[in-house]
């Protein structure tokens, strides 16, 4: 399931600071140089912020990936194999202006006939299938399983305990968000009143000198949200205003047991129940269904062509494959989702979501052996929990008691764009056992419906990083299988030899290589090179 961007969290803190009438000093945790890399200390430049997964470590002292340096110095001119990557998430504006050259079209299907051409039981789908039909807000899966009331089942008594928590903590959530909407509101008023415009600058925020006590209280707020790499009150209000929209969704969709999501029609808990459900239409439902836009464009937006952003892989066709709503997924959907998806021809498969719980986990696991009995890398975002999920379990996974079923299964926690002791994403889940690699996921800029662009951060946006990187791999070097794209992605990452901030807690400091299974960061410029070693 998508969660709401961490960083919002910490704006409750203004509640805390302002509220009670005082003020307090911003204070962070000193981040020293662990190694001979120099740290940047100086803020990214908007190019860097639009682009910072793709930049070198030594060359631009920003953990990305290596991909510019990749293209300037292994790719350049070479052609590589087309490939096709399943991207399973919510719907993909296949229309976007920087997605619209990449996306996958189905040769065996003639569009809108109402016949299944290709006999592969999906009829037209023409650039992937919508498994969530016409729907798109859900429960979450432990809310599911007390709807159902069935006490006897092995996860009731930690889903009432999970809903119960999360119910107050939300409820909780809601009045303080609100609260803090009014206070900038009224600060953003204030300080447009008081400088006769509504564009006022930081610089102008920071240069007031007044005794008034309510422009006092609006130039404190304006400089916390600054603070919180904030630019704007106008970006603060942007932030809060989504941030109670992911609460009411909490509270509406996913804790609300009498809420019905699903349309499709099928029995989610019958594997065999009415095949082929769902339809065609991979698009979002709505504006605000943006995330699987903003994955496909990590992997793949069209690479310096004077648009937004810049995909890691070129050579690359997106299939569409709808199906992570706005809540949990079902296991059902994911399952057949991967199918469809190796049968359909994809070589890689980026999936950017997970829950805690997982009824048909079994579904599931079967799904990704097939995947890896069929060649094909199936890439998964680690989670946002800030969690060990080698103690806390988090799904889909590929493994039974630590037993791996698949070879070309990766797992992908998130870095931040600032090296130091600060590099672990405080969102991101991580485990010795069950994370793979981490790559570039806090603060990643990419496409979003209607031609329009953001910037998000979770492990959602890491994992389609390492796809794109397993797709430039298996462009030019096809030889290569899947499981030693897997291998050779963990080997040549950068190893991270010092200890980080774990979980966004500064009291909270280990070994990066106990936090991963590689213990590295993901390098597409090293991975080449090995690639290029391995297929001799």
């Amino acid at each position: 399931m998508k969660t709401m961007k961490n960083a919002l969290i910490a704006l409750f803190a203004v509640l805390v600071i302002y509220g009670c009438g005082g003020t307090a000093d911003i204070l962070s945790t000193p981040v020293e140089n662990i190694d001979n890399t120099p740290l940047k200390e100086a803020d990214l430049t908007e190019a860097e912020a639009h682009n910072w997964g793709h930049l070198d470590l030594i060359k631009d002292t920003i953990p990305g990936m290596s991909v510019d340096r990749a293209y300037d110095e292994i790719i350049k001119n070479k052609k590589g194999k087309t490939v096709i990557v399943a991207v399973l998430d919510s719907g993909i504006d296949i229309d976007h202006e920087d997605l619209r050259d990449v996306i996958w079209t189905n040769k065996g299907e003639i569009p809108n006939n109402g016949i299944d051409d290709d006999k592969n039981g999906y009829v037209d789908d023409i650039h992937g299938w919508n498994f969530l039909g016409d729907a798109y807000d859900e429960q979450l899966e432990y809310t599911r399983i007390l709807a159902k009331g069935d006490t006897s089942n092995p996860d009731y008594s930690r889903a009432e305990k999970e809903y119960n928590d999360n119910y107050q903590k939300y409820s909780g959530y809601k009045t303080n968000y609100e609260q803090i909407l009014q206070q900038i509101v009224s600060a953003d008023e204030t300080l447009t009143k008081h400088f006769g415009k509504a564009d006022y600058t930081k610089a102008e925020v920071n240069n007031i000198q007044t005794e008034d006590e309510t422009l006092t209280m609006a130039v404190q707020i304006a400089k916390y949200m600054y603070s919180n790499d904030v630019e704007t009150l106008t970006e603060a209000k942007k932030d809060i205003t989504n941030g109670l929209e992911s609460i009411n969704d909490r509270l509406n969709y996913h804790l609300n047991k009498n809420f019905k999501g699903r349309t499709t029609g099928d029995n989610p808990d019958d594997f065999n129940d009415k095949p082929g459900y769902g339809n065609a239409n991979v698009k979002p439902v709505k504006k605000s269904e943006s995330h699987g836009t903003h994955v496909a464009g990590i992997i793949a937006a069209v690479r310096h062509n004077g648009k937004g952003a810049n995909g890691v892989a070129n050579n690359v066709e997106i299939m569409s494959v709808r199906t992570v709503p706005n809540g949990d997924e079902y296991d059902k959907d994911v399952a057949l989702a991967i199918r469809y998806a190796v049968d359909n021809g994809a070589k890689i498969i980026n999936g950017s979501f997970g829950k805690s719980f997982s009824p048909h986990s079994d579904w599931v696991r079967d799904a990704i052996a097939y995947a890896s009995e069929k060649d094909v890398v199936f890439v998964h975002a680690a989670g946002n929990d800030g969690a060990d999920v080698d103690v806390v379990p988090n799904f889909p996974d590929d493994n039974i008691n630590f037993a791996e079923i698949s070879n070309s299964y990766i797992r992908v926690g998130a870095l931040e764009p600032k090296y130091g002791t600060g590099i672990l994403a405080g969102f991101s889940n991580y485990g010795k056992n069950n994370v793979d690699v981490f790559a570039p996921g806090a603060k990643v800029y990419s496409t979003t419906p209607e031609n329009e662009y953001d910037t998000k951060g979770g492990t959602s946006m890491a994992a389609p990083a390492v796809a794109g990187v397993a797709a430039l791999i298996r462009s030019y070097y096809p030889k290569l299988s899947a499981a030693q794209v897997k291998q050779i992605i963990m080997d040549s990452g950068l190893p991270i030899p010092t200890k980080v901030i774990v979980g966004g807690d500064a009291d909270n400091v280990k070994p990066f290589k106990d936090l991963t299974k590689s213990g590295k960061i993901v390098n597409a410029y090293n991975a080449l090179i090995m690639a290029a070693q391995m297929s001799k």
